[in-house]
């Protein structure tokens, strides 16, 4: 897979909520080139959250081609990852585009890289970007061990504790919802 070092994006499902979030630095090398990015974006009017760690350009490139997947597969989530991940490894100009993808709705988060891969994380948690592993870690521990807290509590909290670590991840989270009763 590959290795994303500017940030921090995480997604969790928990009672019947999914949501994600993501840091808002970006940085240029070792440079903090800007700190309230907006990483996490919604499509079909809401129904998919996606949230991005890489290059910026690329990610959005990926985005736009991901929303004509989904338009062009009825807005399923799955088969539109699916095909945008074959594409990925076939063209020649995607392949070249340095970003992650993690996209979520209602019933499921999937993690979209460019080797190709459509990952359906096995706990309901995903995170990508420099600070994904202490996201990820915080995450479960939150979602084991707490009864209280919503989705959005366990990402806010989960972020927190990567910014404290990483160096490419800061304080200012962007978090959006899809609720499993929500149409």
């Amino acid at each position: 897979m590959t290795k994303i070092k500017s940030t921090t994006v995480v997604a969790i499902k928990h009672n019947g909520e999914v949501a994600i979030g993501a840091d808002g630095q970006a940085t240029m090398g070792n440079t903090v080139a800007k700190s309230n990015v907006k990483k996490i974006r919604k499509l079909q009017e809401g129904k998919i959250v996606t949230g991005f760690a890489g290059s910026t350009a690329d990610a959005f490139t990926l985005l736009e081609r991901f929303d004509e997947k989904l338009s062009a597969y009825g807005g399923n989530m799955k088969r539109a990852a699916i095909e945008l991940a074959k594409d990925w490894r076939m063209d020649r100009y995607l392949r070249r585009l340095e970003a992650m993808l993690i996209l979520a709705n209602k019933e499921e988060i999937l993690i979209l890289s460019g080797t190709g891969d459509v990952l359906e994380p096995d706990d309901e948690i995903a995170a990508i970007g420099s600070g994904s592993m202490f996201a990820k870690a915080a995450a479960v521990a939150l979602k084991k061990h707490s009864t209280s807290l919503s989705a959005e509590e366990m990402v806010k909290e989960s972020l927190g504790i990567a910014a404290d670590i990483c160096i490419y991840t800061n304080h200012n989270v962007v978090v959006e919802t899809v609720r499993k009763t929500s149409e």
